[in-house]
This record gives structure tokens, C-alpha cells and sequence, in this order.
């Protein structure tokens, strides 16, 4: 048994003109080389963790075709809410097209073999920066005062969803993962609200996405405090999934 990740899969089988090679020819079919990877070493027996950002889809119907898509990979899936998951809205209304293998995390946990994973979107947060580790040539818009407050409200609602997920943890799992869409710590792993909670509540893995456009050969986030930290966009994973454990 073994624990993979991967984010940020943006699939678009169920709607027209959302192929994302318009963001570069790394893109191109994308998920043709996911599909290759995943199906060559992940096994049945195997978990594995999506952290947001799966379909292009605006309603849950029209994301069923991606999600029988994962559906028909190997293993036993658990998904959190991306920023670009429109379709997803009440959980329960997510529940009923969910596939037979696929789980979701909602304001709860997820406890499969020993393992509990919690799980939350997060936002933007002002603590952090990536401006130096992205790849952007386009001009920088620097936010307004009311887009900065509206962020920061919902950065602290989604703090509030991550601590009942976090408190609805199996106490006695063996191993305890975090998923959130945007990222809990900048990459000098100093001390954020996130990082915090965490290790308060015994975290022993985070895995995020939502980080694109990333130049390559950096080495980002790491192990702070005991509890390790993996970025796991897929083009950043060049559309492989991460064994974590």
C-alpha cells in the first residue's frame, strides 16, 4: 500500500474549449501522460490525494466525465475543493455524482487503513509570497484594498473550515495528512497560521497545489517542525503523481 499526490489536474472532458495547452505545449493532452503514469504505478490497493483545482466543469453534472475519468484509475481517491472548482458546490450535491472510488473532505475527514486526512481550499494569504520562485514576464497587478480585504475574509472562513476538518481527525491513525489547495507556508518554511494549526493537531504530511509557472530546478518547501511539506501541482510534477509515503 502505498500514498501518492497529485493537483491541479483541471480536466475538461465534459465542456467544450478548456484544453489547457493554451498555458504552454507542456499542457498539450496533459492528461494522456497523467493517465500513463498512474495507471503503471499506482495499484488498486493504493490512496491517493487531489488537492483541488480537478474540472473545468460550471455544475456537478457536467463534471461527471472527469470524474469517471479518475474513477477509472487505480486506487481510492480523496479530493478537496480547488479555486477553480465552479462545479463544486454543496457537498451533498458533489456527493451524488461521486464515482464509487472517489471521496471528498467537506468540513470532515477522511480515515482509510490507518490514515486520516483533513483538508481545506485555503486563499491568498498575506504572510507569504512566491513572486521569486514563478516564472511570470507579465506585468505585476498589485491588488486593490478592497480585493486584499475580501481575500483576507475568505482566508480567515477557510481557516474555521481547515480547524473542523483538523478536529474531525481519527485520533488513533497511525498517520495524520493535510490536503489544501493553496499553499500553507511560503517556501522558507517560517512560521504561518497553517503551519501552526498542523503541527498543533499532530500533522505529519501537507500536500497543496495551485503554484503554476514555477522555474524549474528550485527545491521548494521541505520538512518544518517534523511535518513535511509537498507541493504537488502536476506540471510541476511534469504530470507524474508523488509517492509521500
Amino acid at each position: 500500500m502505498a500514498i501518492w499526490a497529485i493537483g491541479d489536474l483541471h480536466l475538461s472532458f465534459g465542456c467544450k474549449d478548456k484544453e489547457m495547452d493554451v498555458f504552454g505545449p507542456a499542457w498539450k493532452e496533459h492528461y494522456k501522460k497523467i493517465e500513463t503514469f498512474w495507471d503503471a504505478h499506482v495499484s488498486p490497493d493504493d490512496l491517493v490525494l487531489i488537492p483541488g483545482d480537478i474540472s473545468w466543469a460550471m455544475k456537478p453534472e457536467e463534471a461527471i466525465p472527469d470524474l469517471l475519468w479518475i474513477d477509472k484509475r487505480p486506487g481510492t481517491k480523496v479530493m478537496i475543493r480547488g479555486n477553480h472548482d465552479y462545479w463544486w458546490g454543496s457537498a451533498s450535491k458533489v456527493r451524488k455524482v461521486l464515482p464509487p472510488s472517489i471521496h471528498i473532505i467537506s468540513l470532515d475527514s477522511f480515515y482509510w487503513k490507518g490514515v486520516a486526512v483533513a483538508g481545506a481550499r485555503l486563499w491568498d494569504s498575506k504572510e507569504y509570497s512566491f513572486d521569486d520562485c514563478i516564472d511570470y514576464k507579465g506585468p505585476k497587478k498589485e491588488p486593490s484594498a478592497e480585493k486584499e480585504e475580501e481575500a483576507e475574509r475568505i482566508f480567515c472562513k477557510e481557516l474555521l473550515r481547515l480547524d473542523a476538518s483538523l478536529k474531525a481527525m481519527n485520533p488513533m491513525a497511525d498517520l495524520k495528512i493535510v490536503m489544501t489547495h493553496y499553499p500553507p507556508i511560503g517556501t522558507d518554511l517560517k512560521d504561518s497560521t497553517v503551519s501552526k494549526m498542523v503541527e498543533q493537531a499532530g500533522v505529519d504530511i501537507v500536500v497543496f497545489g495551485h503554484l503554476h509557472s514555477l522555474r524549474p530546478n528550485q527545491t521548494l518547501f521541505g520538512t518544518k517542525a517534523g511535518v513535511q511539506y509537498h507541493l504537488t501541482s502536476c506540471d510541476w510534477l511534469q504530470f507524474s503523481l508523488l509517492k509521500i509515503r
